[in-house]
């Protein structure tokens, strides 16, 4: 799950680190992990809405509370690593505002909202010597790593079909910029959500040579498609059978992967999201704890047995990260896996 190793920079921990954003993705997906691992300091925090401004404050008090990222800029050389959590037509300008400006980065998906954008940072980076990777942090659901084990254990002998889904039921909409965000600007449940599926199905079953999908918006007055099914034929074989929809009043299987030998059923999803957002924290004892409830099955029916949900591990991307930024190691994401996940939503994009 990892690049091979970094040839960019190596800084001496703590590595003074600034997110920009503090919606869902900062707040949740960022600022907790970067402020619970010691390799790093959480010095900057950049939003321009006040009662965010005061929750981040509050939550952070060592860090500064930047209002604008022309701010934060000037204040670059404060800095060695910048989080981009903000919204996703933003991540190409900042992502090429920081390498140029000497800063590692981390973004959030989606990558961009074209393969030149992301094509044109992978090389900029990789010119300037400046680290670049994309939080693809559901490469660390629990889920996700206990299908992964028993794919190298064998359990289910020769995949030949994946079923993945992240579905739920928002008749209201998502969030105001996700509503009217268009595909241009990043926009659209494939770039949202697909993001996902798409990265964690290249990464258990390799590259595809056929894409087929399904798109469609649901919602009146929604910027860009909000159900969309993806079949990827990959090279090894396997078929994998992606869906993603807002609009789902009861929900599928969360994977439903079936093998020569037996098949794996997950329902539910992985718990650190909704952990997070009730006020844990990384470092409590039972984060990314899965209960027996929700375990997935595994076997044959008329025999199947319950196995164990791994513990999910957010906090693995920035250990890893903290680990290629002080050693020079791997990367956890190597930028140009995610690139060929955008290329796939590219593709879907065009034909649609």
């Amino acid at each position: 799950m990892t690049s091979t190793a970094s040839s960019t920079s190596v800084f001496t921990a703590p590595i003074r680190t600034g997110v920009i954003g503090f919606g869902l993705a900062g707040s949740v997906f960022h600022a907790p992990f970067v402020a619970a691992d010691s390799r790093f300091a959480l010095d900057a925090i950049v939003t321009g809405n006040a009662e965010r401004q005061a929750a981040a404050q509050a939550a952070y008090p060592d860090a500064r509370i930047i209002a604008s990222t022309a701010e934060f800029f000037e204040r670059a050389d404060d800095l060695d690593l910048v989080v981009l959590g903000s919204p996703p037509a933003t991540h190409y300008p900042l992502a090429l505002a920081a390498i140029n400006a000497g800063l590692s980065v981390v973004v959030d998906k989606p990558f961009a909202a074209t393969v030149d954008q992301a094509t044109e940072l992978i090389e900029r980076s990789e010119e300037l010597g400046v680290a670049l990777t994309v939080f693809q942090n559901r490469r660390w659901d629990g889920d996700f790593l206990t299908l992964r084990t028993l794919l190298d254990e064998g359990a289910l002998g020769d995949v030949y079909r994946f079923e993945s889904r992240f579905e739920w039921w928002k008749p209201q909409g998502g969030r105001d910029w996700k509503k009217s965000a268009s595909v241009a600007d990043g926009g659209g449940i494939l770039f949202d959500l697909g993001s996902h599926l798409i990265d964690q199905a290249l990464q258990l079953f390799g590259p595809v040579d056929q894409v087929y999908s399904e798109v469609s918006t649901r919602l009146a007055g929604a910027g860009a498609e909000d159900d969309a099914f993806v079949a990827l034929q990959h090279v090894s074989g396997v078929s994998s059978h992606l869906s993603m929809n807002s609009l789902a009043a009861q929900r599928g299987a969360r994977f439903h992967v079936l093998g020569q030998a037996g098949a794996y059923t997950k329902w539910g999803l992985d718990g650190q999201e909704d952990a997070l957002r009730s006020g844990a924290k990384p470092s409590d004892a039972n984060f990314g704890v899965e209960p027996e409830s929700t375990w997935g099955v595994l076997g044959v029916d008329g025999s199947l047995d319950k196995r164990p949900t791994e513990r999910g591990d957010y906090a693995g991307f920035y250990r890893i990260l903290g680990d290629a930024l002080t050693t020079g190691s791997a990367l956890p994401v190597d930028p140009r896996s995610s690139l060929e996940t955008l290329s796939i939503i590219e593709q879907i994009h065009q034909k649609s």
